[in-house]
């Protein structure tokens, strides 16, 4: 696999265990093999090929587009100086100049017919020298654009070193470089996306479900608990520059299924379409967040604060809401079946077309017809 930044290029092994310090983590059906290289997560398909394997493509094609052009432009320029005062103005034949009896009149003849072919070469040559004028500003705009390039790889370097460092100041630093580096480089956008959610699932792992793992939910939500910018600060500001990006689409969606987000802040937080399955967000603050199209199945969200959350076509099967405040939440379409609503604030908010089942648990005095009447679809 290559990773590219920028227009350098980094080697990596079609494999994992064909490089010292990578560890191989799971292989998936598709062929797709999961590592981890210094504490960050990469995906690699069976032949080595990664999420960034497209851009050295782009490099190579506009490459070869530039030499083509600029060398059938050379053709066409040279072909015009010589052929376009000559198809313009021919010498005269001498069938042409036989009615004319005066050999003075001839030679005038000639003559005029040779400075008109040399005003259509200077013509040819002038506006050769316009598009030589114009070639370099292309050329200093592509040297700009390289130098550019470079530079972002430069960061993106430094950053992704920044985050490997024991030292939380640190790491912080690159995170907001690589926030920095996302707004300013589309090409890269994507990559720091992966990146950011690798790091966030890696040093942050709610392992549900696994042997050995944590109960989920758990029996009771920890108030005592310290406020995610406090215990772990990096993750929050991990998760707040994934909040913050502004919203692209042709963005992947962002993969945080199985983290500890307890106590976390995201006020008004874009996040629309991630993923968030079997995720632990329990006494988090999530007033205004964008989660649309969100898959938070089996989320323990107790005690979360969703005041003005936007949850349309939501995900929430089996998620747990204990308590909640979905104060004027938008949970439209939402999927509630099995979600266990109890305690919830839901004055205010909009549940048209949000399915529910038998297993869903309601808040106390929220009964069935009240339920219809705001749209709700059980079955």
């Amino acid at each position: 696999m290559r990773v590219h930044l920028g227009l350098k290029t980094w080697k990596i092994p079609a494999t994992c265990s064909a490089s010292p310090g990578v560890e191989h983590l799971a292989t998936a059906a598709n062929g797709q093999q999961l590592c981890r290289m210094s504490g960050i997560l990469a995906i690699k398909d069976e032949d080595g090929n990664g999420p960034l394997e497209e851009r050295e493509v782009v490099y190579q094609r506009a490459i070869w587009l530039t030499t083509l052009t600029a060398c059938g432009l050379l053709v066409i320029l040279l072909g015009g100086i010589i052929l376009i005062p000559h198809l313009l103005y021919p010498p005269l034949s001498a069938a042409e100049l036989s009615g004319i009896a005066s050999a003075q009149v001839r030679i005038q003849l000639q003559q005029a017919q040779s400075q008109l072919a040399n005003d259509a070469r200077s013509a040819v040559l002038q506006g050769l020298a316009g598009l030589v004028v114009v070639g370099g500003a292309v050329a200093a705009w592509w040297q700009a654009h390289i130098s550019r390039e470079g530079q972002i790889t430069e960061r993106f370097t430094k950053a992704v070193d920044q985050l490997g460092n024991p030292n939380l100041d640190i790491r912080i630093g690159g995170l907001y470089a690589l926030e920095r580096i996302a707004r300013n480089s589309r090409a890269d956008r994507n990559a720091i996306l992966y990146l950011l959610g690798a790091f966030i699932r890696t040093h942050s792992p709610w392992p549900a479900g696994t042997p050995g793992g944590p109960e989920h939910p758990t029996a009771t939500v920890d108030e005592h608990l310290p406020w995610m910018r406090v215990r772990a600060a990096d993750i929050q500001a991990a998760m707040g520059v994934l909040g913050r990006l502004p919203p692209s689409r042709d963005e992947p969606a962002i993969s945080l299924s199985r983290v500890d987000l307890r106590s976390i802040a995201l006020r008004n937080a874009r996040l629309n379409g991630s993923r968030f399955r079997y995720a632990n967000l329990a006494r988090s603050v999530l007033g205004g967040v964008w989660l649309e199209d969100s898959d938070l199945t089996a989320a323990d969200l107790r005690q979360a604060n969703l005041d003005h959350a936007h949850l349309a076509r939501a995900n929430l099967n089996r998620a747990t809401l204990q308590g909640a405040n979905l104060h004027r939440a938008d949970l439209s379409h939402t999927d509630l079946r099995g979600a266990d609503l109890s305690d919830a604030v839901l004055d205010g908010a909009v549940l048209t077309g949000a399915q529910a089942d038998a297993a869903t648990i309601w808040p106390v005095g929220l009964g069935a017809e009240k339920r219809h009447q705001w749209g709700l679809i059980e079955g």
